[in-house]
């Protein structure tokens, strides 16, 4: 494939996130009670999430509530932030459902900036890097920053660079209540970007979707969180705190808004 061809399809899928067709057709996959569970186990659990008792989180890109529900039962200020409405209705009547409450507020993250309104934000199971523009995603960063209180923590989740090289297969398959589901991903622009294509089959019907992100590696995430403005940033290779390396499941980047002298 030439890079012309795969500037193309980039280009062809650089709105999927906005398509209410494509959360409908894969929220069965994407947002399994299997998933939902793991959500409730990593905030529980985690070492990364020991945020101060009561702490005012941001859950950017919340989706249908699967960590809005479980910070909000450990006791926190929670707001969800999602460009989908039927998303936010769903994370809603999850909230309802568990017994807890939750703010949430219907902006693109490259938009959404509250200042000094948070303790904490979290962005999980690769919520990130969806812009064409890298400017766009660092400005995401930015917008992060801006919404912290000095001493404020970052949480970002993605799948790094290096973990993905790592992966000898590109194509999965899984089944789930007669729903059969292919995918393959295509590395783009010399390891510059990742394309997902998907494919739903139940029966006669198939749906199929795109998706396309930047893939970033440790360094070049260090370098976009210290030009947004943070100053402590760690990494970690999965949710129990391990090191960034050759075994790492995840990339989980761990960043903090520092305090200046005049303690702003």
């Amino acid at each position: 494939m030439s890079t012309e061809q795969a500037q193309a399809q980039a280009q062809d899928t650089s709105a999927w996130f906005e398509d209410q067709a494509f959360w409908n057709d894969f929220y069965p996959h994407l947002f399994s009670p299997e998933r939902a569970a793991q959500a409730v186990r990593i905030v529980e659990r985690s070492p990364l999430f020991r945020f101060p008792a009561g702490s005012r989180v941001l859950d950017l890109c919340c989706g249908p509530g699967l960590f809005t529900v479980p910070l909000a039962r450990a006791g926190h200020t929670v707001t969800g932030v999602d460009l989908s409405a039927p998303m936010l209705s769903r994370a809603r009547t999850h909230c309802r459902e568990a017994g807890v409450e939750a703010r949430f507020v219907e902006a693109e993250m490259l938009g959404f900036a509250e200042p000094g309104a948070f303790d904490a934000v979290v962005n999980m199971f690769t919520s990130f890097g969806y812009y064409d523009r890298h400017e766009d995603n660092l400005q995401v960063l930015r917008n992060t920053h801006t919404s912290l209180a000095p001493g404020g923590t970052l949480l970002i989740d993605v799948v790094g660079k290096e973990i993905l090289a790592r992966l000898d297969e590109r194509v999965s398959l899984s089944e789930r209540d007669g729903k059969l589901l292919v995918q393959r991903d295509t590395v783009l622009d010399d390891w510059t970007r990742l394309r997902s294509d998907w494919y739903s089959i139940e029966g006669s019907h198939a749906a199929t979707g795109s998706m396309t992100l930047f893939l970033y590696s440790a360094g070049e995430l260090r370098d976009m969180l210290g030009a947004a403005g943070f100053t402590d940033v760690r990494f970690h290779g999965d949710y129990d705190g391990a090191p960034y390396d050759h075994r790492a499941e995840r990339l989980i980047a761990v960043a903090t808004k520092g305090v200046d002298v005049r303690g702003n």
